[in-house]
């Protein structure tokens, strides 16, 4: 039964696509609010001042061909909060290849679940997709003991099914912006006032459908600030071992939205209380067992101080955000143990005791190798391929070195390497910030590294959050604003050369075109030289290659007049494959 909805729902797309790509385009008028007038004076539920241009001019388009268009999910759930959407998806009753044939702008992306990327200028993208029906609802899917994990997701239909196969209440939400009505068929709004996050259905059920929904449901209490509702938290903490089931990319980009949120720190806190981090993270989850109390505080105080960085902006690096989680793991008793200095006299001694001791390698020349391995290019075996096997999510408890969790990272999470090797540079790098390893070079020359500022930015997270290391926090900053001091001065100097030199650069077309001509008649000289060279040379070689060098300066010369064309009939490529195509 499944199946032939399926391929029911597939021919019809295509029929609507034959249909309407023989349709001549239609031409929209420049602003769609002025079509939104069904209310006609009643207060919408939405102001229409904050509602995205480009969303209404997708709804609009879709509309017009006939079809349902309604914006939805965390659009219509953050302005019913008074808040400002990051971005607008839209949902419609057209399937994707009917989506295409309207949007000339559109490309349709992802096999488990089909949508459309309609784009816009700036790199805009309005995320457009088909009503679904959720697929266990079939009967064969029903059956006992079968397996709820949610592995393909385009069986196609109404907009209330839509609605109620997805997540949470407060994503259920629609909202037609002709009417100008929130459309509720899952009591999401009665949730918005409560400031609850509440499943959909059994949240057990829903759970096993797509684990990766326990990290969206902390993500969305921590920054939105609501409550998780209490059997949809038990149904979390039963189900947190379906983590392990989910893809690798899914779960991994989920963790990094959680560092890039600017809530790093509820969010965290919240796995911890669900014991989420022995499946997710378990070198990190380890630790913290073995850690005090003080220790584990630290770590969370240093992912509210990333939070800041976050909301101040630019956001990091993602490989500053993962050094951030393991820095606590690798560097912690490193730094503790150091000897920290007293005073300025205290300092000297250090210095002169750490250039003297006996040290395993240079650490700074050690660096570059590693800045140098993550340069190059070179392609996981995961990534080389288009189609890998389904491996799940498991990252070992063992891993205590930097290398052994980062390896982890790559082999099992499928971290790019480009990332990995990037955490292990600023990693390794604060072993030279914090004085513990020896270092032969002068400290300015690693003031002028690329990834100084990464790494001094790391410190500082640690330094702040666990007390240790600001002595060495406060040397570095004042050696990088020396450096800055004697920089800025050579590129106010530099600025003018460069004006000028940029003026003398503005020269009249015709001389610029006049010298190009010029310097491609004097190539042509050059080679016709270097011909006639090469043909000397050749005949002193023998009597054998003056017979062949005797035509070259013929050759040569008749390269200097111009060459006839060929006639018309003989200029024709042979014929190939597509001269037998009967289009």
């Amino acid at each position: 039964m499944n199946d032939e909805r399926k391929a029911s729902s597939r021919e019809a797309s295509r029929d609507t696509y034959r249909e309407t790509r023989d349709e001549p385009r239609r031409r929209l008028p420049d602003d769609p609010l002025q079509h939104l007038t069904a209310f006609a004076g009643e207060t919408p539920d939405l102001p229409l001042e904050k509602l995205d241009f480009d969303a209404l001019k997708v709804v609009q388009r879709l509309r017009s061909y006939g079809h349902q268009a309604y914006l939805v999910g965390g659009c219509v759930r953050d302005l019913s909060l008074g808040l400002q959407p990051k971005d607008y998806d839209v949902a419609t009753s057209a399937h994707p290849g009917e989506i295409r044939a309207i949007f000339r702008n559109c490309r349709l992306i992802g096999r488990r679940f089909r949508l459309a990327h309609v784009y816009f200028k700036g790199g805009k993208v309005v995320e457009t997709a088909t009503f679904r029906a959720n697929p266990n609802e079939d009967p064969a899917a029903q059956q006992a003991g079968a397996d709820l994990l949610i592995t393909r997701d385009n069986v196609f239909g109404t907009a209330e099914e839509d609605a109620r196969r997805r997540d949470f209440t407060i994503n259920g939400l629609f909202y037609d912006v002709v009417l100008g009505r929130i459309i509720d068929y899952v009591g999401g709004r009665a949730d918005l006032e409560r400031r609850l996050i509440r499943t959909i259905g059994d949240p057990d059920v829903r759970m096993r459908e797509d684990p990766v929904r326990l990290l969206r449901a902390v993500r969305f209490a921590a920054k939105l600030g609501l409550d998780v509702e209490p059997q949809t938290w038990a149904a979390m903490q039963r189900n947190k071992g379906e983590l392990a089931r989910c893809a690798p990319p899914r779960v991994l980009e989920e963790i990094f939205r959680l560092l890039r949120s600017g809530h790093a720190r509820r969010c965290f806190e919240l796995l911890h209380q669900l014991d989420a981090l022995s499946v997710l993270l378990p070198p990190v989850a380890s630790w913290l067992e073995r850690a005090g109390a003080e220790e584990g505080k630290a770590l969370f105080t240093s992912l509210g101080l990333l939070d800041e960085v976050v909301r101040r902006g630019p956001c990091p690096d993602d490989a500053v955000l993962l050094s951030t989680l393991l820095i606590h793991h690798s560097q912690h008793q490193l730094v503790k143990d150091a000897p920290a200095p007293a005073g300025a006299d205290a300092h000297v001694a250090a210095e002169a005791a750490a250039e003297s001791a006996e040290a395993e390698g240079d650490e700074l020349e050690a660096i570059e190798a590693i800045e140098r391995a993550a340069e190059e290019e070179v392609p996981l075996p995961a990534e080389a391929a288009e189609e890998v096997a389904q491996v799940p999510w498991s990252l070992s408890a063992n891993a205590n070195t930097v290398e052994e969790l980062l390896a982890e990272f790559v082999r099992s999470a499928r971290l790019p390497r480009r990332i990995a090797e990037r955490a292990r540079l600023l990693l390794h790098a604060q072993r030279i910030l914090s004085g513990v390893r020896k270092r032969r070079s002068s400290p300015m020359k690693f003031v002028r590294q690329p990834y100084f500022g990464d790494a001094l930015l790391l410190l500082e997270l640690y330094a702040k959050a666990s007390g240790h290391g600001l002595d060495a926090l406060e040397r570095w900053r004042q050696r990088y604003g020396q450096f800055v001091a004697e920089t800025q001065p050579q590129a106010a100097e530099a600025a003018p050369v460069a004006e000028a030199a940029a003026g003398e650069a503005q020269v009249p077309a015709e001389a610029t075109a006049a010298q190009t001509a010029a310097e491609s008649d004097e190539k042509r000289r050059r080679k016709r030289r270097r011909r006639k060279r090469n043909g000397r040379m050749e005949t002193e070689a023998g009597p054998a290659a003056a017979a062949e060098a005797g035509a070259e300066p013929q050759a040569a010369s008749a390269s200097a007049e111009p060459e006839s064309l060929p006639p018309p009939a003989e200029r024709r490529p042979p014929p190939g494959p597509a001269d037998f195509l009967p289009f």
